[in-house]
């Protein structure tokens, strides 16, 4: 009998972080949702990632009713998100009883499959949420923020996914945000996490450097269960590989594929079009879409290197976008040698841009690198360069132990202080995640119910 390969569909999040910085509005996917939850897919990842802050920031959505919109109309899929640990969707720790209630009210709002990973594999920063997960009854599925530098090798990610493991890991993740996984690398890698653990392996890659078809074809073959594509019009460049193409070589191998093609057509006859718009209004950029191979070397993912290009537009300077490029592995190895991923990925590139514009390394440094080497984003692959460290720190000295041990509970504290602006635990949720955009989006929809309420009396 023919082994089954199973997909996760990412047009929904990071097939569209990726090419379009998240500005995919729920408006512009909703006529195929019905479609895609016929498909045949394992999950559809929908929710996570900066989907939370990209409805709030610049989609005026609340991102709790985008998720129970979609799973009203998804009820036989598996929807599925990404969540950043301890950082949960924001970009520094929160306190434990805010990681628990998201993830509980993200469970009872319709997640299902919760990937859980660290910016730098610090498991003690995943234990909370990966706890939280099991006990609301989603999947957890743990993650390997997959890189390579000096210090990283298949041995630590194996004893990585043994502690995901006892934590209560169903799945285990390997996320390759930046493409820059090998097809051998993918064999052997793959090969020694089945030999460790009997639990379902889930690849994720990117077409960023032309890898992933023949890195997911190698895994595949080593054994890996779950592969993650885009649906062709949002597929390639910094995105992932096409759903469509890897179904149809998939089966001409052999393996089982359970997608129904007539439901892969209808989709993307459809986003072909919302594609389109996206490139006539400058969104997404040629850049997103091309095969850079000095990836390998830059390691860069594809929603940063969406980000950095948006940056660089901002400030007039995409013509120094090569040097920025040039600059990020070099602050990467200054600060320990963090895999690019969100969060540390858009620090290390933020701070790669100031670098390359003020013409002098780290004149400037963001409130999150101060933090970052304070400790308080957790143990770090390699130690930081102690010079840079100490020209950010001054006389401060680095923190020891778990940072989020030290922060107070803040859920109750944040309802009382909210008031009747916050309707629900997911009103509250969003503004300790992002206090300014959240509070700016529940003061517009108050205003907007009380200008209803009045009109009706008026009418009345």
């Amino acid at each position: 009998m023919a082994r089954k390969v199973q997909f996760v569909e990412t047009v929904l999040r990071d097939a569209n972080q990726s090419l379009i910085a998240t500005r995919l509005p729920y408006e512009k996917f909703e006529p195929m949702l019905e479609t895609i939850d016929k498909a045949g897919y394992y999950a559809a990842e929908c929710w996570g990632g900066a989907t939370f802050d990209v409805c709030l920031r610049y989609l005026n959505e609340d991102p709790w009713e985008r998720l129970r919109k979609i799973r009203a109309k998804m009820p036989n899929t598996k929807l599925q998100m990404l969540l950043r640990g301890q950082n949960v969707l924001g970009y520094s720790h929160y306190p434990d009883d805010f990681v628990r209630l998201f993830v509980k009210k993200a469970v009872e709002n319709g997640m299902d499959v919760i990937r859980i990973f660290d910016a730098l594999n610090d498991v003690t920063n995943m234990k909370t949420a990966m706890e939280a997960t099991v006990e609301a009854g989603a999947i957890a599925s743990g993650t390997i923020s997959y890189t390579t530098s000096p210090v990283h090798n298949h041995k630590k990610y194996v004893e990585m996914v043994k502690e995901l493991k006892a934590m209560g890991a169903a799945t285990i993740c390997i996320k390759d945000m930046a493409g820059i996984m090998g097809p051998q690398e993918a064999y052997d890698m793959v090969s020694a996490i089945k030999d460790a653990v009997d639990l379902p392996i889930d690849l994720h890659t990117h077409s960023t450097t032309g890898l992933a078809f023949m890195t997911y074809l190698k895994a595949v073959e080593a054994g890996v269960d779950i592969i993650d594509t885009a649906i062709s019009p949002f597929s390639g460049g910094t995105s992932q590989p096409a759903t469509e193409t890897l179904a149809y070589a998939l089966r001409q191998l052999g393996y089982e594929v359970d997608l129904d093609d007539s439901c892969l057509i209808t989709m993307a006859d459809y986003f072909k079009g919302v594609r389109d718009e996206f490139v006539k209004d400058g969104t997404l950029m040629p850049k997103s879409m091309a095969t850079d191979t000095q990836c390998l070397t830059y390691q860069v993912p594809g929603g940063m290197l969406s980000n950095l290009l948006s940056q660089l537009k901002q400030m007039n300077a995409l013509d120094r976008f090569e040097e920025a490029l040039a600059e990020t592995p070099k602050v990467r190895a200054d600060m320990g040698y963090p895999p690019l991923v969100t969060p540390t990925s858009q620090m290390v590139g933020v701070q790669a841009v100031r670098n390359v514009l003020d013409g002098q390394r780290y004149k400037t440094v963001s409130k999150e690198i101060k933090a970052y080497c304070r400790g308080e984003y957790g143990t770090t692959p390699a130690p930081i360069n102690p010079e840079i460290q100490a020209q950010i720190l001054g006389d401060e000295k680095p923190l020891a132990g778990r940072y989020a041990d030290s922060l107070k509970p803040v859920v109750e504290d944040t309802r009382a202080k909210l008031g009747d602006l916050a309707k629900t635990d997911e009103d509250v949720l969003s503004y300790i995640a992002f206090p300014n955009l959240a509070e700016k989006f529940l003061e517009e929809r108050k205003a907007k119910e009380e200008n209803v309420v009045t009109y009706s009396i008026v009418e009345c």
